[in-house]
């Protein structure tokens, strides 16, 4: 359970899975963090790292009937949420809790009106009429900053550009004013302008209504611009976790640091190649059972790092990482 009154998520030892062909693999694996009311915590990593399974994992919204959550408490405003009945669920799902999915055309509906969805998501919750539920739509779509909203409640997404429908996702998750915002890579796809704008207005209303938020990204420049504190996911586990500031400042698993060194510089010398780091995430069915950065590294490892999970540990106040002797310098 939290422990101050400040927190209001708390995950603990989560860990979900999908039954497949190849039988049970795991996608998120032990997995730990904590979010402080009014905070943005940033949860990074390439695709495939668990970022997104893990979020849905929190709001029980796993892929059925293949997903599983095997373990792990999700502490929410004093309830774990793994162990409430579905009704429950589904009144703090889209009520206390809002999420913006990662493609805002394939999570809209193409064949009803934005208005539509929007006062569908005020009357699941909220005990006002049909023309009330409308009028709080419009009044949202306008909070986001989009034009004509008395318009735009008639169109149907296919109508809007990709940064209409974001904002529309984003009045979507916050329509019934949630205490925790889970936003899942929501600039993918968008242009640099409209990027900058979904996140200044993302930022505007946590301020305006005092909500925490999880941001999903690949991005460290959303990273570091908008969160107080990141978690670095890889191969479905937590590599390290510190606040925005330390990790930028003092970054101490290989693989954070291979994520900063890509990231493009002004004062790198013109004309040279970008470091990257070799390879690829491996498959679930793949991975080592110790290091999973061990496939990637440019250190060799030993068997039985490869074999032995690393323990992790705070190594100074707040600052915690996966202490493989290969990977972690100490």
């Amino acid at each position: 359970m939290p422990e101050t009154e400040r927190q209001l998520l708390e995950v603990t030892n989560l860990s979900s899975s999908f039954d497949t062909e190849k039988g049970e693999l795991v996608a998120v694996d032990d997995v730990d963090f904590k979010v402080d009311r009014g905070k943005t915590l940033g949860i990074v990593g390439e695709s495939g790292c668990g970022k997104s399974v893990s979020a849905l994992s929190i709001i029980r919204l796993l892929p059925q009937p293949m997903g599983n959550v095997r373990s792990g408490e999700v502490w929410f405003d004093g309830r774990d949420l793994q162990k409430i009945d579905r009704d429950a669920m589904h009144d703090i799902r889209g009520n206390d809790i809002g999420m913006i999915f990662q493609e805002p055309m394939t999570a809209l509906n193409p064949v009803h009106t934005i208005g539509r969805q929007l006062t569908e998501a005020v009357l699941l919750h909220q005990k006002v009429s049909p023309e009330a539920a409308l009028q709080q739509s419009v009044e949202m779509l306008r909070h986001v900053r989009i034009p004509a909203p008395e318009i735009r409640v008639g169109e149907y997404p296919h109508q809007l550009s990709g940064g209409m429908r974001q904002r529309v996702m984003i009045a979507m998750a916050l329509i019934n004013k949630p205490k925790l915002l889970i936003a899942d890579e929501p600039t993918t796809a968008l242009d640099v302008t409209v990027q900058a704008q979904i996140l200044a207005l993302m930022d505007d209303l946590q301020k305006e209504m005092g909500m925490a938020i999880i941001l999903i990204t690949h991005d460290l420049g959303v990273i570091a611009e908008n969160c107080d504190d990141v978690v670095v996911m890889y191969g479905g586990r937590v590599v390290e976790q510190a606040s925005a500031e330390e990790l930028f400042a003092n970054p101490l698993h290989a693989y954070t640091k291979g994520l900063l060194k890509s990231i493009p510089r002004l004062d790198r010398e013109r004309k040279t190649l970008l470091p990257t780091i070799p390879g690829n995430v491996p498959p679930l069915d793949e991975m080592p059972s110790g290091c999973r950065f061990s496939t990637r590294s440019e250190v060799e490892h030993d068997e039985a790092s490869i074999q032995n999970r690393p323990p992790f540990r705070e190594v100074k106040p707040g600052h915690w990482v996966e202490t493989c002797p290969f990977c972690y310098e100490a």
